[in-house]
């Protein structure tokens, strides 16, 4: 199977991992809500007014002025732990004395209640079902690759409806290291028993890019629906598309 991109052509494709925020799901709509109420769980629990919860969002990642994720997050960027942290160090700021089990319970709580809200909170980027099923038409294995957790992101696909056609999904909390790191791409690429001059990675960030390269696939897709530039994915891959609605299946 072959994949085209822009005018060029990626030849001999049996794998394609994608990553999930930005990339498969609108970024900016699922992380400032999910951030969101955590912040309201936050304010409830500590009595935080209106400002310093405010703050809070915007100390997690979320710059809801410009209505998107900051460049270094930690949303949507680093792993769930690092996010926690962030909490934590702003209440403790504050003043509040505040424990990592405290705020872990405020996360864990804001999930349970999201549960509720997944078709507020997952939207597909545009021309991503028709781009699942194409791959899937050609016998083209999929995989996940996440920032989020691994129950969240399987929660999403199956939202989506295209968990059954995902060979594997790895979330952050099934690795030691996180993007860029390779490990998540070996991952997937031991339980389909694939080759990574077969494989292709697709995602918004310089970490998903990066991981590709680090894990010696075939080629990296930069995406621009989600955190990056087009100017600074170029820098990184000569594959850069607008969204995955780009990306054609021959």
């Amino acid at each position: 199977m072959n994949l085209r991109v822009n005018k060029e052509s990626i030849e001999n494709v049996g794998l394609v991992i994608f990553d999930k925020d930005g990339t498969l799901i609108q970024l900016y709509n699922y992380w400032s809500r999910m951030v969101a109420l955590r912040a309201s769980l936050a304010q409830e629990r500590f009595g935080l007014n209106d400002e310093k919860k405010n703050e809070l969002i915007y100390a997690l990642g979320v710059d809801v002025e410009r209505k998107r994720l900051r460049s270094k997050g930690p949303v949507g960027l680093r792993k769930r732990e690092i996010v926690i942290q962030a909490m934590i160090d702003f209440l403790r700021r504050c003043g509040l004395s505040v424990t990592y089990k405290t705020v872990d319970e405020i996360f864990k709580e804001a999930d349970r209640i999201s549960l509720h809200s997944l078709p507020e909170l997952v939207k597909p980027i545009k021309g991503m079902h028709q781009l699942i099923e194409g791959l899937r038409k050609k016998g083209c294995k999929i995989g996940v690759a996440t920032t989020d957790r691994t129950e969240r992101a399987k929660l999403a696909m199956e939202f989506l409806g295209i968990l059954d056609f995902v060979a594997f999904v790895v979330g952050e909390d099934m690795v030691s290291h996180g993007k860029p790191s390779p490990e998540m791409v070996e991952m997937i690429l031991k339980q389909t028993r694939m080759k990574r001059e077969e494989t292709v990675i697709v995602g918004d960030a310089p970490t998903d890019i990066l991981m590709g390269i680090n894990a010696g696939l075939k080629a990296s897709i930069g995406v621009c629906s989600g955190l990056t530039s087009r100017e600074r994915l170029l820098e990184m891959t000569d594959y850069v598309v607008d969204d995955i609605s780009k990306i054609l299946v021959a």
